[in-house]
């Protein structure tokens, strides 16, 4: 579990692929005090897990599954990327909760200056419309953001001048593609609400059944 607030920036060293996988080794451009090899880290949200460590360097593998959802095998040597390490127990909830799960690729198609911020917009598989709220987070590249505005499949945040010196967004670019998870809460709404409108008529859906099948009892 992470929370979209980026700790700091890895740089790639090199990425080994094979077979439809790949395995990321990279270097930390900040302190990554007592890592552990099993251990979870976000990279541009997606979370990875260690399968070595050195003193400078980490190693993490990304599934076939990883890469068909993310931009994660299109990285070269040099490129920059967002770390997240996973949300300790007691630690501040300072953005939402994010699984490192992406859901889709978002499409940036505009980015301009709004005061000190950027503002950007950015389209995504109209699927994922209603998991995305105004006044709502998201994660993009694994950076928790508020919407703005939104529609059945676009979205507006603005990025303050404290994210962008953190992130790669200082980066981002129109037409690049960016690693969206959309709220995790919504997700569980809309299933159980899809769930509930399959059901016969006249029934609300409460039997002990659905509430043992969904985890409530």
């Amino acid at each position: 579990m992470f929370t979209g607030i980026i700790h700091g920036l890895g740089e790639i060293a090199s990425l080994d692929k094979n077979s439809g996988e790949c395995r990321l080794t990279l270097r930390p451009l900040f302190a990554l005090e007592d890592i552990a090899d099993g251990e979870s880290i976000a990279v541009n949200g997606a979370c990875l897990s260690v399968e070595r460590h050195g003193r400078e360097d980490v190693t993490l593998y990304a599934s076939r599954e990883t890469l068909k959802r993310t931009t994660l095998g299109r990285l070269t040597a040099g490129r920059l990327v967002n770390l997240e390490r996973a949300l300790a127990v007691g630690d501040r909830l300072g953005g939402h909760l994010v699984s490192g799960h992406v859901d889709c690729l978002a499409r940036l198609r505009e980015l301009r200056p709004a005061g000190l911020s950027l503002a950007c917009r950015l389209t995504f598989p109209e699927e994922y419309g209603p998991e995305v709220i105004p006044k709502g987070s998201v994660a993009l590249d694994g950076v928790s953001l508020t919407v703005n505005e939104c529609g059945r499949d676009f979205l507006t945040v603005n990025v303050i001048p404290d994210t962008q010196k953190r992130t790669i967004v200082r980066w981002w670019r129109p037409g690049d593609h960016i690693h969206m998870e959309t709220d995790m809460i919504g997700k569980y709404v809309r299933r159980l609400l899809e769930r509930r409108g399959s059901r016969p008529a006249g029934s609300d859906g409460l039997s002990r059944e659905f509430m043992l099948e969904n985890g409530f009892l």
